[in-house]
């Protein structure tokens, strides 16, 4: 790690007029020039602009924090954090220039990965260069951070005019990360893109004499603000229920949170509302992740809190990912709610509330969960792109054009309701759930878990789902040096013109992303991936020999893209 660093005291930042247009987010460089000199070139790592902008993933920043995994050299070093962090501070500084007059505040919370505490000082540091209050929350869920900036609570500091969550969600333990929010929610594509440039651009014109200074110069406020959040969630399910005190009471529940942040739950939620939670595992934070990859969408995960739910005999089963923005869901014969059958739950809560709301999903959902929504729900279902940030927006572009949306949910267990600020939160999607179980229990309706397994009866559900990526080599000559995504989109549209030869095979008349075809009782679904050279194939038939056929029609279109490997394809067409 270089000690190249930027230091900056109070307004020692300068921000241009330009500083916040689309993707022109830069300082002067005069500024940084004269009161920032270089570091000595001995003491400089190479670091460039592009090496920042590597570490944008979507509408987050994930990098390698933690060394001795082989071929992955730590990237999210302390320095490149502190920039980071001032880039974080001074951008909301500028967004925020009308309120000039009052000091800004900015928390920070994170999730139990090994390298947490570290970031969170180096986190610290950075937004205190920039002349803007800290206040750290240590453990603490994604959601929890973006209901900071709207919590109105002067114990508790509240409302914070930013929030960074540091998070690599389900990742391994080598990797971090951050995610950023302000009242206004999440933070988008472009605005991580400007970010990252400021912080190169911080990193660059830093010195060593800085960095010094700066390490010992934060000064820190902490809040247990997940009292404040966790206290939100118990009133909710008290409302629903009428305001009864314990409304879950005689009701066993078991939480896995794969020793991520989301242990708080058992404790400080279902407890207060009567339920027993004996059973419950992997509560403890542990940052190496020993017993299970925290994620509801890894079969490993989901078979333990199954297993827990039926060795404990328990009424229902409930895992989170590491930082608590997805979930998912076990009832009490051991049926998962994950994926289609989460979404198809969730959606027959929010249509017995809102009749005829539009369901935003991602693109990955089933032909069985649209039949549900609209013929069995009376619902719309808008199958629109992966990304929980795309579902999210889309859904709230359909509100502003006067189509009413009130959930956004994507198959990986990312779920946002129009009530809750359209936040994605794991926890508050539980919480639906459990208002659920104490509203049935009101009504006199007993029967535990079984309100919810009757929720989703009558949804289609595919014998044969399968994932398989298909990677593409960007050293390969037949790329002929264009870029991997420029590739990839040969391969859709080859795949595309191909289909409409077919007889056998249609198209989906409504798509938005990649090429989604029908047939032989099934479909597929072949995508470019967000972020990576990779065009994931999604198959469900209800059949291997069905899903075998769908296979072979996109192998006979591929295989003469030299520069694309199928052999995971291959082995599925072949094995099968």
């Amino acid at each position: 790690m270089g000690w190249h660093h930027f230091h900056a005291i109070g307004q020692r930042i300068k921000i241009s007029e330009n500083f916040c247009k689309p993707r022109t987010c830069t300082l002067q460089r005069s500024v940084l020039d004269s009161q920032y000199p270089a570091a000595p070139s001995a003491a400089v790592p190479t670091l460039e602009k592009a090496d920042f902008l590597k570490l944008q993933n979507g509408s987050d920043i994930r990098g390698v924090a933690v060394a001795g995994v082989e071929g992955e050299p730590v990237n999210l070093t302390e320095p490149v954090t502190e920039a980071i962090a001032a880039a974080f501070a001074a951008w909301l500084k500028d967004k925020k220039k009308e309120e000039a007059s009052r000091h800004l505040s900015i928390s920070i919370g994170h999730d139990s990965r090994i390298s947490a505490q570290t970031l969170q000082d180096a986190v610290s540091r950075g937004i205190s260069s920039v002349g803007v209050d800290v206040i750290q929350y240590g453990l603490a869920s994604t959601p929890a951070m973006f209901n900071s900036t709207l919590t109105e609570d002067d114990v508790f500091l509240c409302p914070v005019d930013g929030s960074i969550m540091i998070t690599a969600s389900h990742l391994p333990y080598n990797r971090n990360g951050f995610k950023f929010f302000t009242s206004a929610g999440g933070l988008g594509k472009a605005d991580i893109k400007d970010i990252l440039e400021l912080a190169a651009d911080i990193f660059k014109n830093s010195s060593v004499e800085a960095y010094a200074r700066n390490k010992a110069s934060a000064s820190v406020k902490r809040v247990d603000y997940m009292t404040v959040y966790t206290s939100n969630l118990v009133k909710a399910v008290r409302r629903a229920a009428g305001n009864i005190e314990k409304p879950l009471e005689g009701f066993h529940i078991v939480v896995d949170a794969g020793n991520g942040a989301g242990g708080f739950f058992a404790a400080k939620v279902l407890e207060p509302l009567g339920a027993i939670t004996s059973g419950s595992q992997f509560l403890e934070p542990d940052g190496l992740f020993p017993n299970h990859i925290p994620n509801p969408e890894d079969k490993v995960a989901m078979k333990a809190i199954t297993q827990a739910v039926l060795d404990n005999e328990a009424d229902l089963g409930i895992i989170f990912d590491t930082d608590v923005d997805r979930s998912a869901a076990v009832d009490s014969a051991g049926r998962e709610f994950n994926r289609n059958r989460l979404i198809a739950l969730m959606s027959a809560i929010v249509l017995e509330e809102h009749p005829g709301t539009t369901i935003v999903t991602d693109s990955v959902t089933s032909d069985g969960l649209s039949t549900f929504i609209e013929k069995k729900l009376g619902g719309k279902h808008r199958r629109f792109k992966r990304g929980y940030k795309n579902v999210i927006d889309e859904a709230i572009r359909l509100n502003s054009t006067g189509e009413e949306s009130h959930l956004a949910i994507e198959t990986s267990g990312h779920g946002a309701l129009k009530e809750n600020h359209w936040l994605d939160d794991g926890a508050y999607l539980m919480v639906k759930v459990l208002n659920k179980l104490a509203s049935a229990r009101a009504s006199g309706a007993g029967g535990g878990s079984r309100v919810l397994t009757d929720l989703v009866e009558g949804l289609e559900e595919a014998a044969v789902a399968v994932e398989l990526r298909l990677k593409i080599n960007q050293s390969h000559s037949d790329l002929k040096g264009g870029s991997f995504r420029d590739y990839g989109e040969a391969v859709l549209k080859h795949l595309e013109n191909s289909i409409d030869l077919d007889p056998k095979l249609r198209k989906a008349p409504v798509n938005y992303e990649g090429v989604r075809v029908s047939g032989f009782g099934g479909w597929f679904l072949l995508r470019l991936s967000l972020h990576d050279p990779v065009l994931p194939l999604n198959i469900e038939a209800p059949t291997h020999n069905d899903a075998v056929k769908l296979g072979l029609a996109v192998v006979a279109v591929v295989k003469e893209f030299a520069a694309l490997d199928t052999s995971a394809l291959d082995k599925f067409v072949q094995v099968s």
